[in-house]
């Protein structure tokens, strides 16, 4: 079941995560930053949320059932809740270090071997989590979206890291490594919230935005034609899928075929401008037409 691709994408993240993990461990066991250890400890996270994702994305590839009639897309935002909570427990094991790292500053061993080999794996990540981010807008994964965040943030990581190490011999404030560290822990922190509020929005079945919407109204408005009115319009969206109901007044003296006729064209148009739908339409009579919403004579 290796919807569009989604799930080989997934084994090729987990694979990159471990490597960026193996990079990031040979520059913290070289140098001894306990920046750098921060560092690889978020990227261990990294390898663990690209078997959530693996694992979700596999579940949510399957098609619907006697018990999922609407599929089971939302396995996708648990995945990303799932990350989310991982990424803000990170961040609370980077700030114990970094408060070690202030109460127990230590030399660097190697600083710049280290620092070479972090920047490869920052590299490796940022390629990839670009890669990502393209891949998640043309599938709609959230799941993917999700792990294109967390590497991204770990590239922010890996750029502050370098300032810091570069830093630390030319200044010898050997304690500019615990404010590094918990300046990363802050920032993992931030994304890890903003990781949760996305994908809790996709499981409470948050409305699209509203130039999505206006895009909605404006192909019923083309093509419903013999229809009078189109009002109560509501979306959501589910991982790839979009669900869209509204009302449809026609006139009272329209045959069941007419009505049915522009329900095609019009459900027709809207899978062409959103993709993937599923679309509910309650044709009414002229007599309840509210005078709002969507005018389509």
């Amino acid at each position: 079941m290796n919807r569009d691709g989604r799930t080989a994408i997934a084994w090729a993240s987990l694979a990159v995560s471990i490597a960026a993990l193996g990079l990031k461990y040979a520059a913290w066991a070289v140098s001894g930053s306990r920046a750098l250890y921060s560092d690889a400890l978020e990227t261990v996270i990294n390898v663990v949320a690209a078997l959530g994702a693996l694992w979700a994305l596999q579940i949510a590839a399957a098609p619907p059932d006697e018990n999922h009639p609407y599929g089971h897309d939302k396995a996708e935002y648990l995945s990303a809740v799932a990350e989310g909570v991982l990424v803000i427990l990170t961040a609370l094991g980077i700030f114990m270090v970094a408060w070690k790292a202030w109460l127990h500053p230590a030399a660097h061993l190697e600083p710049w071997r280290g620092l070479a080999i972090n920047l490869a794996a920052g590299v490796l990540n940022l390629l990839w989590a670009l890669n990502l981010k393209r891949a998640s807008r043309i599938r709609r994964s959230p799941a993917l979206l999700a792990s294109s965040q967390h590497i991204m943030s770990d590239v922010w990581t890996t750029a502050g890291l370098v300032l810091g190490v570069v830093l630390i011999p030319l200044t010898g404030l050997v304690q500019i490594d615990a404010i590094l560290s918990a300046l990363i822990g802050l920032n993992v922190l931030r994304n890890g919230f903003q990781m949760m509020q996305h994908s809790i929005a996709g499981l409470m079945d948050e409305a699209p935005d509203s130039q999505t919407l206006q895009q909605i109204r404006d192909v019923i408005a083309r093509n419903a034609t013999g229809a009078l009115e189109a009002h109560d319009l509501r979306a959501r969206t589910v991982g790839r899928t979009s669900f869209i109901e509204f009302h449809l007044v026609v006139p009272g003296r329209m045959t069941v075929d007419n009505a049915h006729e522009i329900c095609d064209r019009v459900e027709n148009a809207l899978r062409a401008q959103v993709g993937r739908a599923l679309i509910h339409i309650h044709i009414e009579p002229e007599e309840k037409a509210k005078h709002h919403g969507v005018v389509v004579l």
